[in-house]
């Protein structure tokens, strides 16, 4: 039986959140006083996708390919990421159908923000804006999300045969 051309994967990520670092989600730098600490910009929301794409075709992580012992990868862009991650399923003959993605966070507010995020992650996965999704929810006070001690994101992506 021939399976069907599409392929779904699942991405999760995590960074701890200090003063003094910025603060980029989805690509785009979020005025607040707290940042995320990480290898690179520590984006958890690209990261997630990342790990979506690269997990449908069985690709391992982020990690692997993009590794935080690694100084090509130091303070680099997410954005730069992401366009890598798409040009590797890209070359495999695969595109991105969407991605719907879940950012956790107790602050800040970043409503205001989703759609220029939206935006910039369609241009890089070249897909419509009505192909990304991203919610984003307190903690309700609980957990290290909800304490500001740090950030997580949650994505879904759906690939096709191209």
């Amino acid at each position: 039986m021939e399976k069907p051309a599409i392929r779904i994967g699942i991405g999760y990520d995590v960074h701890r959140l200090a003063e003094g670092r910025q603060l980029w989600l989805g690509g785009i730098l979020i005025p607040s006083r707290l940042g995320a600490v990480g290898h690179s910009d520590a984006d958890v929301l690209l990261h997630a996708i990342c790990d979506a794409m690269l997990g449908a075709l069985s690709m391992g992580d982020i990690g692997v390919h993009f590794a935080d012992t690694d100084q090509q990868f130091k303070n680099i862009d997410s954005k730069i990421l992401l366009a890598r991650t798409y040009k590797m399923i890209s070359d495999k003959g695969w595109k991105v159908g969407n991605v719907d993605c879940a950012l956790i966070l107790q602050a800040p507010k970043i409503a205001a923000i989703v759609p220029e995020m939206r935006k910039a992650i369609s241009e890089i996965l070249q897909i419509g804006l009505d192909d990304v999704s991203i919610k984003a929810t307190t903690a309700e006070q609980l957990g290290f999300a909800g304490e500001l001690k740090g950030i997580e994101a949650k994505a879904v992506c759906l690939l096709y045969k191209g």
